[in-house]
This record gives C-alpha cells, structure tokens and sequence, in this order.
C-alpha cells in the first residue's frame, strides 16, 4: 500500500524535475538555440489569444549569434517582436516584414552573473515542488494510518522512504543546475 504512494510521490518529483530541465533550457548561454524564445508568450492581438512562440511559426538557428523566425502568419511579426522585446532575455529582434531576425548579443560578466541567479532561482523552485510532493504524499500517508490501512511502523518506513527520495531529488537539482551555471560562466 504504502509503496503505490512513494511511486507516485516519485513520479511527481520527476515531473517536478523535467519542468526544472524545461525551465533551465530557456536560460541562454551565448550560443543561439530555438528553446531559448520557443516557449514565450505571445499576445497575438488578431487572434484574441495567448499562443507560444513555436505555435506561430518555424524558429530556426542559422549560425551561433542568430535565431530567425519565420511566422506561418505575417500578421503576427508585430506581436511577435513585442514579445521578444519585453521578455527580459535582453534581445533586440528586428522584423523586414517577412521574417524577425533576433541577434544574439555576447554574454558580459555582468549579464552571465544575472544569469546565474535565474539558475538559481529556478533550482531554489524546483526544490520547493520536490518538497510541496513530499509534504503532499507525508499527509496521504498520515491519513492511510489514521484509516488503518498502514500500521504506525509501516508509516514509519514510508516516511523515512519518503525523505530519501526527496533527498536524492534535491541533490538532483543542484546537480543539473550547477552544470548550467558552469556552462554560463564558461567563456
């Protein structure tokens, strides 16, 4: 019994984890890579809605200080420059009405230090969410025992399972976001 729910609390500390992954790849590192803009949000005033970038057309990365989207809709580039202006990542997209061009600019001491407050930022929810499932499946498991389908020795176990795999998520988390704040110092 108590072994379905340390698998589900697993399961969602590892989606914890790829949101985590998701997160940190749009977190650039001087070198051009469509994830860096694919999941922004772009209010596209013709159609009333919110879409992501990857929804309004294709994204590509002809050389390492370049990306280039080509909207499926001309009518968006608008919408879609707007977008890539405001979103904080420091770009200035420039549109011939065709296509957006979005120049990579080089990483400085100062924007790489930024940067790596984000990772840390990012790692810091990440281990909020690990830890918001432990406490999630700690009650479920409480409340097996009050019902009397766990013993007081078996939820003993569980919790104590339980917090190693919270352990060795967190530990995952500083793992994956220490590499990417070596990658961002790396000149």
């Amino acid at each position: 019994m108590s072994d379905d729910y340390l698998k589900g609390a697993s399961a969602d500390m590892a989606k914890g984890m790829e949101q985590l992954k998701r997160d940190l790849v749009s977190v650039r590192t001087g070198r051009a890579t469509p994830a860096l803009i694919e999941h922004l949000q772009v209010e596209v005033a013709s159609y009333g809605s919110s879409m992501q970038m990857k929804e309004l057309g294709g994204i590509t990365a002809p050389d390492p200080r370049l990306l280039i989207v080509n909207p499926w809709d001309k009518g968006t580039i608008k919408d879609i420059e707007r977008a890539i202006a405001v979103s904080g990542l420091g770009f200035n997209p420039q549109s011939d009405g065709q296509i957006v061009r979005i120049p990579i600019p080089a990483l400085t001491g100062e924007r790489r230090q930024q940067l790596v407050k984000v990772v840390k930022q990012h790692a810091e929810e990440a281990k909020v969410r690990v830890r918001g499932v432990r406490r999630e499946y700690k009650e479920l498991l409480e409340a097996a025992e009050k019902d009397g389908e766990l013993t007081e020795d078996q939820l003993k176990r569980a919790l104590e399972k339980l917090q190693t795999e919270t352990d060795t998520f967190v530990k995952l988390v500083d793992e994956v976001c220490g590499r990417k704040e070596k990658e961002i110092l790396d000149v």
